[in-house]
């Protein structure tokens, strides 16, 4: 007696339910493991990160303090100098490199107030500093007050060269702990680096071998599907149909874009023209035109400003804007309160007297004026024009 045929496969049920589970579940552990790796590539990472922000914190550190030693000596370098020419300039430069030195002494602070270790080596550099800036400022404040005999005795007095030698021998000695730390940190970011990459590569393998075996299963299924295929053919044959009207419609859409893309191509062409004409235009003036910062750091120059200073474009770049030019009415003291007054307020200064330093200390009378540079409603720096004034423009001092 022959066997009965086999039903059809009732409408909603899956070919092959079997093969079905077998695939979800394969896709299922691939998942499993795809998340299991991720989040330990993303601990790692993280991981690695803080590694990595400890080493630029050492880097810093041991950056403040080599700034410190340098710039003590400047410092130091400059009174003595100042003792025994008297000129106010040297003065000024001893000044300067003692409020860098605070400043040093500040970020260092700030930079090991988590660290007890480094922040009593830093406690105890700042107390040996702290002493040598006031005996420095002493000897200023003694020579300027025209006291020669106080001025030799406290020379004589003083310990200078053990005082320096201890300080450096401080910073010295927190560089080195510095950089036993960097090693230290640097070893640990690259086990990080090593274990993020195993992880990954194993990760990837496993779901490699785990896609393979759902490929094999999936093979086995595609007769089923192309049984399923024929019923689709109908369909497709409409939807066939469709697409060729969905084309023809984005194709027109598409003709559009093209068009709106060459116009605002061309837009951008033109700024770009005009931008580089206007680069040309100051580059090509001889009046001098720098871009300063909010803080009065300048960030650009003119080809006229190299000419007149001296200085390369390289140096005047972050130069203080108060290094190179004052006010004729403030005498010699540097060119800020009325900048930053005028930034401030956002209004622009127009026809002031001034002059500029260069690099060789001559000074050269200008008529000076601030544009403040704008984002929107904030003032975010200046423009400032010097011209060279004639000799019947030059005021007195």
């Amino acid at each position: 007696m022959p066997s009965a045929p086999k039903p059809p496969p009732e409408p909603g049920r899956p070919v092959n339910d079997t093969m079905t589970r077998r695939v979800l579940v394969l896709f299922l552990i691939i998942l499993a493991v795809f998340v299991a790796a991720a989040v330990a590539s993303v601990r790692n990472i993280n991981r690695s990160v803080a590694g990595s922000d400890w080493v630029n914190h050492t880097h810093s550190v041991i950056l403040e303090a080599e700034g410190l030693r340098s710039d003590l000596l400047v410092g130091d370098g400059a009174s003595h100098t100042f003792v025994m020419t008297g000129d106010v300039r040297d003065r000024r430069a001893s000044a300067d490199a003692l409020a860098d030195v605070e400043e040093h002494l500040e970020i260092l602070a700030a930079l090991s107030r988590t660290e007890p270790v480094q922040k009593e080596e830093v406690s105890r550099i700042a107390a040996l500093v702290s002493k040598r800036i006031e005996f420095i400022r002493s000897v200023l404040s003694a020579r300027q007050s025209g006291g020669a005999d106080a001025v030799r005795a406290m020379l004589a007095e003083d310990a200078g060269q053990p005082a320096l030698k201890e300080i450096q021998k401080a910073v010295e000695k927190l560089k080195g702990d510095e950089l036993a730390l960097l090693t230290e940190r640097d070893t640990a970011s690259f086990l990080q680096a090593q274990t993020t990459r195993w992880t990954v590569w194993a990760g990837v393998t496993l779901d490699l071998v785990l896609l393979a075996g759902a490929g094999w299963l999936i093979r086995d299924d595609i007769g089923a599907r192309r049984r399923a295929a024929a019923v689709l053919s109908k369909a497709n044959e409409e939807l066939e149909e469709k697409v060729r009207e969905r084309t023809a419609e984005v194709a027109a859409a598409n003709e559009r874009l093209t068009t709106e893309n060459l116009e605002r191509r061309w837009t951008n062409q033109g700024l770009e023209h005009q931008l580089r004409y206007n680069h040309l235009i100051i580059n090509s003036i001889n009046d001098l035109v720098l871009v300063i910062t909010k803080a009065t750091n300048i960030s650009r120059v003119n080809p006229a400003v190299v000419q007149l200073t001296g200085y390369e474009p390289h140096e005047l770049i972050h130069m203080p804007f108060s290094s190179i030019a004052r006010l004729s009415s403030f005498g010699r003291e540097p060119m800020l309160s009325p900048i930053t007054q005028a930034m401030n307020d956002g209004r622009d200064l127009r026809e002031q007297h001034a002059v500029v330093v260069d690099k060789r200390g001559r000074e050269i009378p200008v008529r000076m004026a601030l544009f403040p540079l704008r984002d929107r409603d904030k003032v975010v720096g200046g423009v400032v024009i010097f011209q060279v004034a004639p000799p019947a423009d030059n005021p007195k001092p």
